[in-house]
């Protein structure tokens, strides 16, 4: 994941996309998530061994269309993987998609990006088709999903799609408000994950952050 940090280019379509995820996240909250059961930042770590163990599954998944084994599915495998999936988008959705997931510019999707790409479809499309029963490898992940934008929805306290530093501090520190987290672990956890700079994280660089944070990386 240490491509990510210096890769601080987003192309026009790439904000596009960032404004529509902000809309369905904001629609999520209001539609799909009550009441949050995360109360504080421990019951978000406490959820980092189920997040590894279910998202094994997306591993053989990458491994088997990651037909010569180079450690990136190309654009090509990556439309079967969805094709198979029954993921169905338009050729310009899926090229900017793919650009916008593929972080180092390499043309490939390395395993951590390949996590990130199918939770954004996930967000993205109206009606996923995780629980197909033709899917059954796919069967938990929409639940696991979920629960990852849902700890993006704990972060994001002002609800507008985005997460600032004040979010992050204020999740941080709520846990124990008797003793405050230093400012230098807060500012080194935002800026894991504001890799442009611009104060404000996004979904897509927070499930970055948020994958690395639970012990999941591209070699893996």
């Amino acid at each position: 994941m240490g491509a990510i940090c210096c890769c601080g280019r987003k192309p026009s379509k790439g904000n596009s996309l960032d404004r529509k995820l902000e809309r369905k996240i904001i629609e999520m909250r209001k539609n799909k998530f009550g009441k949050s059961k995360l109360k504080s930042i421990d019951s978000v770590v406490m959820l980092f061994p189920m997040f590894r163990e279910k998202l094994k599954t997306l591993r053989g998944m990458f491994e088997q269309y990651d037909e010569d084994s180079n450690g990136y599915i190309d654009p090509n495998e990556l439309k079967r993987f969805l094709e198979h999936q029954q993921f169905h988008l338009q050729e310009e959705e899926f090229e900017t998609l793919f650009r916008y997931c593929d972080i180092d510019g390499s043309k490939g999707i390395q395993f951590n990006e390949f996590i990130v790409l199918v939770c954004l479809i996930h967000l993205l499309q109206e009606q996923p088709s995780f629980d197909s029963s033709s899917k059954a490898e796919l069967a938990n992940l929409g639940e696991v999903f979920d629960t990852m934008i849902e700890v993006f929805l704990f972060f994001d306290k002002n609800a507008d799609g985005k997460i600032n530093k004040k979010d992050m501090v204020k999740t941080l520190n709520d846990t124990y408000p008797l003793e405050k987290s230093p400012s230098h672990i807060t500012e080194k956890r935002f800026k894991e994950m504001d890799w442009d700079n611009n104060g404000q994280v996004t979904i897509r660089e927070f499930l970055f952050g948020f994958i690395k944070w639970v012990g999941i990386d591209a070699d893996e």
